[in-house]
Parts: structure tokens; C-alpha cells; sequence
């Protein structure tokens, strides 16, 4: 299984998805994107087998993977203070691949209905989503 985790401004969730990801299972390769080089070399340095950077990467990894993982503000054009980019949001939107998401509400996008939980148990509930998907697929 291909998992692609993107994450942009300090990549802090990115890097936290990738360890959490490798921890619990270690046979999935995952591809980072960074929309900037700050999130993509902490996602490189959390143990992602393959990183890239920028508008260009994240069109073209969307397309080559069977989950997407990162913020919510990923499939937002122009979230993250900017930094999503609207062919980046679509990207994303429009690929074969399953989306997992994390809420995040900060940067003008509030998703209501969502609990408060902390970034850890997020990222947790993320990487059990994606135990959930693998049980259920043939990956």
C-alpha cells in the first residue's frame, strides 16, 4: 500500500501522521509532500521512504497512491495561510485514492460537529482508519 501524508507550514501533523503510520505499520510505503521545504524535510526525517516539495508534487503523487492523509485544509484551495493551492485542493479532491482527514479548525475553516480532541488522538484515529481501510481492501 502507497500512502502519500501532505502537510504544509511547520509540517509538525505531517510528521506526527508519518511516525504514527510507520509505527504501526512498518510494511507501508509513504510518500510526504510538503508545500513548503520546512514540512517536508520534518516528514522526511520522521521515517517517510520518499518526500518531494511544492504545487507540481502533490498533483502528481494524488495520482500514483492508494490513501491520502493530512488536514483537513488540504482538499480547501487557498487554506493553510495560503499555502493550498487550488489545483493542489483539487488534486487531492479528484484522485482514486481514499482521503483520510484530520480536523483541524484554525486558518478560517471551523468544521463543526467535530469534538475537541488533541492533535495526538487525531493522528491516532487517523493511522486506525487507515488499519481499518487495509483489513478491508486488497492493497
Amino acid at each position: 500500500m502507497r500512502v502519500l501524508v501532505i502537510d504544509g507550514q511547520g509540517g509538525g501533523l505531517g510528521r506526527q501522521l508519518v511516525n504514527a503510520v510507520k509505527e504501526r505499520f512498518p510494511e507501508v510505503e509513504i510518500l510526504a509532500v510538503g508545500t513548503n521545504s520546512a514540512a517536508t524535510n520534518a516528514m522526511l526525517r520522521a521515517g517517510a521512504d520518499q518526500a518531494a516539495t511544492g504545487e507540481n508534487s502533490v498533483a502528481v503523487a494524488s495520482g500514483r497512491v492508494d490513501v491520502i492523509m493530512g488536514p483537513i485544509g488540504i482538499v480547501i484551495a487557498d487554506s493553510m495561510l495560503g499555502e493550498i493551492t487550488p489545483r493542489m485542493a483539487l488534486s487531492v479532491g479528484q484522485s482514486l485514492a481514499k482521503r483520510i482527514l484530520i480536523p483541524v479548525n484554525f486558518c478560517d475553516n471551523i468544521v463543526v460537529g467535530v469534538t475537541e480532541t488533541s492533535m495526538a488522538k487525531n493522528v491516532q484515529n487517523a493511522v486506525d482508519a487507515l488499519g481499518r481501510l487495509m483489513e478491508n481492501s486488497s492493497f
